[in-house]
């Protein structure tokens, strides 16, 4: 090496270190703290929607419950027209349904049913009116039938 060359003190070219992975750039703190609270309400957010709606999926276990030991008894009648009840209470607030019964309780059904009203009467006449009867002529599987149809489409 020539000391009087300039040239021959310079060094060779090296490229920098690369700095690894951490700590991480602030971007990707800022992206992680965004996810996580995304996250969080996220969570929250289904959490209360899963609690606002549990009454549904209780309304729809009881109902199958009800299907599975169906039978021609004023206590299966009268089960099956308090988990109506319950539900139209909570699906109808301003309409106050609970304190209904009779007549009044048939036109409810009739009126808050799906479709083929008439068609319908006859079977939710007989089913509310077999709750109160030693010997039900109600037809349990043709109110289940009915049961299913109106709770779903207050559900």
């Amino acid at each position: 090496m020539n000391e009087q060359d300039p040239l021959a003190q310079l060094r060779d070219i090296h490229l920098p270190d690369t700095g690894g992975i951490w700590p991480p750039a602030p971007g990707w703190w800022l992206l992680a703290i965004v996810c996580a609270v995304g996250l969080a309400v996220a969570v929250t957010l289904w959490r209360r929607q899963r609690r606002k709606t549990a009454w549904r999926r209780e309304a729809r276990r009881l109902l199958t419950d009800l299907e599975a030991r169906a039978s021609k008894t004023p206590d299966w009648f009268s089960e099956l027209n308090a988990l109506l009840k319950r539900v139209a209470r909570r699906s109808h607030p301003g309409q106050n349904p609970q304190a209904m019964s009779g007549e009044q309780w048939i036109a409810f059904l009739l009126a808050t049913a799906p479709s083929n009203r008439i068609a319908s009467r006859p079977v939710v006449e007989a089913m509310v009116i077999s709750t109160w009867q030693p010997n039900p002529t109600a037809n349990p599987h043709q109110a289940m039938d009915f049961a299913t149809l109106w709770l779903e489409a207050q559900l």
